[in-house]
């Protein structure tokens, strides 16, 4: 079976490149991948693949029912939105829609399902169950899951396959992680209140603006100290605004930022933990807050069953020079993790990057791709499907 999917991808490449460069052409933000979702369910179609759009609002799946009379689905998910970003690449199918571009690699998540599906609709016959694809909008702002899932996606499945690329895995190979793949993603805003006064007189005032800066470096500095260095916290202030002028005290100041962690312990804890800060601090020197915590989403955690089955499938396709054991987790943050508060899963690094050629990261304006990743995913996702249904 194995070299049925290896052929099948090796014929299906070219088509496969074409379907990238499309859609790298014309990538639509979070919430706006019309185009898009009609783009990929015509490709299911074509196959023979039962499509239907505006699921999770601007979501599509695809259904390929295998030989089993049982209600069971394995999930595999791929994701479609692109980031306000101006691509600054010069490739000749770079995007045509000003300040938007796939710097996330999303293009090529979309193609690889695309292919997987096409492999898998020609395998359908020897299939003992059955695969749900899913394409998700709105991956970059943590909702997109959310409203697949709202929209029933994940019932019957009994697990979910996901995988996303990385720039600094050559081309050709995958990583594979157990455990921790990606941290929890919290946001907070705070808002601090102090007194405003001349700038000359500040001990008439409460100062807001130094008072900000307070809490951010008690912050910082409270996370060397009461939190386990072995269970890492990031807290950045991503913005902070205040003040009207340059010769008046402020009284009110807004901070806005993201909190990430790995472990779930130290993620339940973290709320609790940063208000305790913030009110010590506005107390001691007499301001008042408002603080806004907003829960994002939670870290993946890989199946242990599912990703020994994930890197088996990917050793015997790819050879052991092509697969990686990645030693360390992300504190990015991916909105898979919603979908394994429904069902087991895991998630694999695909390989993107250049030889010999700069290897831009992920959301930069120049951020490019090795395509022959795309075949790479394809065969991994495809046998691994086979295998899980063979043993399950």
């Amino acid at each position: 079976m194995l070299a049925r999917i290896q052929e099948l991808g090796v014929t299906l490449a070219p088509r496969l490149i074409e379907i990238r460069r499309h859609i790298h052409s014309h990538p639509e933000l979070s919430g706006q991948e019309h185009q898009t979702a009609a783009y990929v369910a015509g490709v299911l179609a074509f196959c023979g693949i039962r499509a239907t759009e505006g699921v999770g609002k601007t979501g599509v799946i695809g259904e390929l029912k295998g030989s089993s009379n049982e209600s069971r689905w394995l999930a595999i998910r791929t994701d479609m939105d692109a980031l306000p970003i101006q691509e600054r690449t010069n490739l000749e199918f770079a995007s045509k829609n000003q300040g938007v571009m796939h710097a996330c690699g999303h293009d090529i998540h979309t193609t690889v399902g695309l292919g997987t599906a096409m492999i898998l609709s020609q395998l359908e016959e020897k299939l003992s169950g059955h695969v749900r694809f899913l394409f998700q909008p709105a991956e970059e702002i943590a909702q997109g899951a959310r409203w697949m899932i709202a929209d029933g996606v994940m019932k019957d499945v009994e697990a979910i396959l996901g995988l996303h690329v990385f720039p600094t895995i050559p081309g050709g190979s995958v990583g594979i992680r157990h455990g921790a793949l990606t941290a929890a993603a919290d946001d907070l805003e705070l808002i601090v209140m102090g007194e405003s006064g001349h700038g000359a007189r500040p001990h008439e005032a409460i100062d807001a603006i130094w008072i900000a800066s307070q809490i951010i470096t008690t912050l910082q500095q409270a996370i060397s100290r009461t939190q386990n260095p072995l269970r890492p916290v990031v807290l950045t202030i991503g913005q902070i605004s205040g003040g009207r002028a340059s010769n008046v005290i402020a009284d009110r100041v807004k901070l806005s930022g993201t909190v990430r962690s790995l472990h779930p312990e130290t993620h339940e804890k973290l709320p609790a933990w940063i208000e305790q800060i913030v009110a010590s601090v506005c107390q001691t020197y007499g301001a008042k807050y408002e603080l806004n915590y907003k829960r994002g989403v939670p870290g993946v955690q890989n199946d242990p069953k599912l990703t020994q089955l994930l890197e088996a499938a990917a050793l015997e396709a790819l050879g052991r020079s092509q697969v990686q054991i990645l030693p360390e987790p992300s504190l990015g943050a991916e909105d898979f993790s919603m979908y394994l508060e429904h069902a087991p899963g895991t998630m694999f690094r695909l390989g993107v990057g250049l030889k010999d050629q700069p290897n831009y990261p992920l959301h930069h304006p120049q951020f490019e791709v090795d395509e022959s990743a795309i075949i790479t995913g394809v065969v991994t996702l495809a046998y691994a499907t086979w295998q899980y249904w063979k043993q399950n």
